[in-house]
């Protein structure tokens, strides 16, 4: 396959979200670029996905750097991140997520690895399931797990009849704006949800990912929703968790 052939295919992969997760897309725009490094395909791979400044703010520095370096960055980054997790977490806590952030589960592993022990609740985050990719992650981890349907997180979080109540709600992002942070749509909800049962909401990101710039939302295809052509849909991918 030639170096455009590649290009394009990565490029396909990060639409379809076959490629997902923001860390995830910027390392994969990273490396298309440095395919065909011109203005032309970093204003391309931009373009793709409107929600991930990581990307925008890592293919501003691709001319300075190499693959090896970049991920020596990330994983820097991230050990920050798993330290200050490891704090947080108590023995025996339940933790709520939302859909699927590298962040949040290389933390969680981290805090496994280092005898803490929890159950993580998440949901399945529809329409296009990535929650499924967190318990699949999760299980490889042994790490015990339990999915529940978006429209359940109120219970995932309360106590219920069979369901504890949540200790941490750890979440990653997509965006970090000054009003906020930008994450899967349902972000902002259950983050409101936790606030009101006095449950602690904790936003695990890597700093490449803040942005001056206005965020655009990205709309997502409708028919990822239903294929019905008789009905209005809206499938907005983000929302904004604001600040108290």
């Amino acid at each position: 396959m030639d170096k455009r052939s590649k290009f394009n295919k990565i490029s396909k992969d990060i639409k379809s979200i076959k490629i997902q997760g923001a860390r995830n897309v910027a390392i994969a725009g990273f490396n298309a670029y440095k395919l065909i490094p011109n203005e032309r395909s970093k204003q391309k791979l931009i373009s793709i996905r409107s929600t991930e400044p990581m990307l925008e703010n890592l293919l501003e520095i691709a001319d300075k750097l190499d693959e090896k370096e970049l991920i020596k960055k990330l994983k820097q980054n991230q050990e920050i991140i798993n330290k200050k997790t490891l704090r947080l977490i108590k023995q025996n806590s339940i933790i709520f997520t939302h859909c699927h952030s590298s962040a949040v589960v290389m933390a969680l592993i981290n805090a496994k690895k280092k005898g803490k022990k929890f159950e993580v609740y998440n949901t399945e985050t529809r329409p296009l399931f990535q929650g499924r990719k967190t318990s699949r992650d999760l299980k490889k981890a042994k790490i015990k797990n339990t999915m529940f349907t978006d429209s359940a997180a109120g219970i995932a979080l309360t106590k219920s009849q069979d369901t504890k109540k949540a200790d941490l709600f750890l979440i990653g992002a997509d965006a970090i704006t000054k009003n906020g942070v930008i994450n899967k749509v349902g972000s902002g909800m259950f983050a409101q949800i936790a606030r009101a049962n006095e449950i602690p909401v904790y936003i695990l990101t890597d700093s490449l990912k803040y942005s001056k710039k206005k965020i655009k939302i990205e709309k997502r295809n409708p028919e990822e929703v239903w294929d019905s052509k008789n009905t209005k849909i809206k499938n907005p991918a983000f929302e904004l968790i604001k600040k108290k």
